[in-house]
């Protein structure tokens, strides 16, 4: 298997990514694999072999060869048709530059391959993006006149072309103001300065800014843009990262710190750049959500363009996906299993006294000769170290580990394996799908958790009678038989899956809340996740343990008996009241909190030091926030090695930012019949 490219600083600059070259032979082997063409005993790749074979663009049946003509064209340097593996590996290269988004742009414009672009072959390109089909571009302007000449000769340089690129676009706003400015009043309205920012300056656009176009058009006041306002409003959003360096002056670098328009005003006038007027917009702008009239930085965000468009782009790219084997999720599933097996155990024996006075005060029933009688947790702790010691807190603890290692491990590998198979595509997860997943889990778990409770609880109140004779685990499970092992299941159903479905997912949640600015979580930040979704989960799922013990306890002479559950909640509630039923709540809050906090920090910590890929869902939490970076991102297809891993990105890139969208579709009726 291929490496990809890993990202590689250069020496002394820590900050700068590079894009790691591709190994030649690596290349050669990939060229080959999508060369379809033969010729003088030499492979080559035609237009449609490498955008719509390696690069998977233009998957459409019905594509538009004349876009992909123009987009091959940027790696076919001598413009013959056909690409050599010379010119695959030069592409490569090429991508691993700094100014790769540039040079693509100047490449495919340069058609002839000249090393200049002239007016023709700019006039041909602009004619053919899809921005210049819904607002035209007068290619007989002035400024046209001041890069290429009166006669249109001049030819432009790769550096005379870039700085060119960056000036057509404002130059496009400024005609198609213009164009629907056609009484020459000076102002357009909300609707066409709307589709004026959605065709030419889309790149400048955030989600946020393009669903409030229309409203903050013009002001607050009325809804006519002039072309002050119109200039202003373009000038901002390129200039957003001046902004956020104004607002981090002011508030020292405090995120949330909130600034004041007057306070903002002050400090803006250090910068010449920054007018009033563009900081009139930015307030009206960021303040749409709410009328505080101070801004903080995540008002910033919302209105900022992306500063790494590739980056992005990249991450947008659909990956191609990795079909695993049922061998292979088996194999993950056992291996989560053992995880958790080994995560349980660890979990119970930390937390095992607690769980032991939980159990005898759960059980307390009323006062009988020879009975250790318990006034609170704290009584019923000191008691038992008094007359069993401090082993006698312990009692019962090696069944408990015995089942406790498949009963935690079911549950925590049934969570995982749900969770997985009810993401959404881009990886999200819907509240009810946790909910459900934990549901599952905890149902999961019944028929490993009944004969371990079971037996559990006998151990543990049988040091209630002093006199009584010695119990083991051998003995509880002869005398239940098999069947017997799985008395008052349905409440252990009844206590498990609303537990479990009340805990995973805020668990879940507690852990992204926790989590570090990279989406990481620490251990400790996992074991207080862990443990503060404990408390809610165990005290509601409370009654139902206390049904679960009564029913499992071997009824000494003159306790109450029950027959089953709804015969154990009514006689409960006769007898004993509604507060009975959270009797042993603090000892089960107070076990169970801790309990999962050890175990689920455990399993976690595990899986990162003993991490084996199985090609499925690592751990939320567990890695950095994935960074979106050109050098650390993941290629689209295993294939694209080396520069070659952004090339989707690049040109999609050179799309959004220049507004040089190429029609997709051979004619408009066949791209209507494909829309719908």
């Amino acid at each position: 298997m291929f490496q990809t490219a890993s990202c590689m600083s250069a020496p002394g600059a820590q900050t700068l990514h590079l894009v790691k070259r591709a190994d030649t032979a690596q290349l050669r082997q990939i060229f080959s694999k999508y060369a379809g063409v033969d010729k003088d005993g030499e492979k080559f790749m035609n237009a449609e072999d490498f955008i719509r074979g390696f690069l998977g663009m233009q998957p459409e049946r019905n594509y538009n060869p004349h876009t992909m003509k123009l987009l091959a064209g940027v790696v076919d340097q001598t413009k013959d048709g056909l690409i050599s593996f010379i010119e695959f590996q030069a592409f490569e290269a090429l991508l691993c530059s700094p100014d790769a988004l540039h040079m693509v742009a100047f490449q495919l414009f340069d058609t002839n391959g000249s090393g200049f672009v002239s007016f023709e072959e700019f006039k041909k390109v602009i004619s053919a993006t899809e921005v210049y089909q819904q607002i035209p571009f007068n290619f007989d302007c002035s400024f046209v006149t001041r890069h290429f000449g009166k006669d249109k000769k001049k030819e432009l340089s790769y550096a005379e072309f870039t700085q060119f690129l960056w000036s057509l676009q404002e130059e496009h706003a400024r005609q198609a103001f213009d164009r629907f400015d056609k009484d020459h009043l000076g102002v357009i309205n909300a609707l066409e300065f709307r589709k004026i920012m959605t065709t030419i300056s889309s790149h400048l656009l955030t989600e946020y800014v393009e669903g409030n176009l229309v409203s903050v058009a013009g002001g607050e006041t009325k809804h006519l843009v002039s072309f002050p306002y119109f200039n202003a409003f373009n000038s901002l959003l390129s200039r957003m990262d001046l902004i956020k360096k104004i607002h981090s002056d002011i508030t020292d670098s405090d995120p949330i710190a909130a600034v004041t328009k007057e306070e903002f005003l002050h400090v803006a006038q250090q910068f010449s750049q920054v007018t009033p007027l563009e900081v009139s917009i930015l307030f009206h702008l960021c303040c749409m959500d709410s009328s505080t009239g101070r801004i903080t930085m995540a008002d910033l965000d919302k209105v900022a363009p992306k500063g790494d468009l590739v980056g992005e782009l990249q991450v947008q790219q659909p990956k191609q996906e990795v079909k695993r084997t049922v061998i292979i999720q088996a194999m993950e599933s056992i291996y989560r299993f053992a995880l958790g097996a080994v995560a349980g155990a660890v979990g119970a024996t930390a937390v095992y006294p607690i769980d032991l006075v939980k159990t005898r005060m759960q059980n307390q029933r009323g006062g009988l000769v020879g009975e250790l009688m318990y006034e609170n947790s704290l009584d019923c702790f000191t008691k038992v170290i008094r007359h069993e010691g401090i082993m006698g807190l312990y009692r019962g603890l090696p069944p408990q580990l015995v089942g406790v290692a498949p009963e935690k491990a079911i549950k925590l590998t049934m969570n995982d394996f749900v969770r997985d198979h009810m993401r959404n595509k881009d990886g999200s997860i819907p509240f009810w799908a946790e909910c459900l997943a934990g549901g599952c889990a905890g149902g999961s778990q019944v028929m490993f958790t009944n004969p371990l409770e079971i037996v559990k609880i006998r151990l543990q109140v049988a040091g209630e009678i002093q006199a009584g004779p010695r119990v083991s685990a051998i003995t509880v499970i002869r005398d239940l038989g098999f069947f017997g092992l799985y008395k008052g299941a349905r409440a252990c159903f009844l206590r498990d899956i609303p537990f479990s479905a009340i805990y995973f997912p805020g668990y879940a949640h507690l852990k992204k809340f926790f989590a570090d600015k990279d989406g990481h979580n620490s251990p400790l930040s996992l074991l207080t996740a862990a443990t503060l979704a404990g408390p809610p989960a165990a005290y509601l799922a409370t009654p139902a343990d206390v049904i679960k013990t009564r029913l499992q306890v071997v009824a000494r002479k003159g306790q109450q008996t029950y027959s089953g559950v709804t015969d154990c909640i009514r006689k409960i509630y006769a007898q004993e009241g509604f507060r009975a039923f959270f009797k042993g709540g603090p000892a089960r809050v107070f076990r169970s909190s801790p309990q999962f906090g050890v175990t689920l920090m455990t399993y976690e910590i595990l899986q990162r030091s003993l991490y084996i890929d199985f090609g499925g869902q690592r751990p939320e939490g567990s890695t950095h926030k994935a960074s979106t970076h050109v050098a650390d991102l993941p290629p689209v297809n295993p294939d694209h090695l080396g520069g070659l891993r952004l090339a989707v990105a690049t040109f999609s890139g050179v799309e959004t930012k220049f507004g040089l969208f190429l029609p997709k579709f051979r004619n408009p009726v066949a791209a209507a019949a494909q829309s719908s």
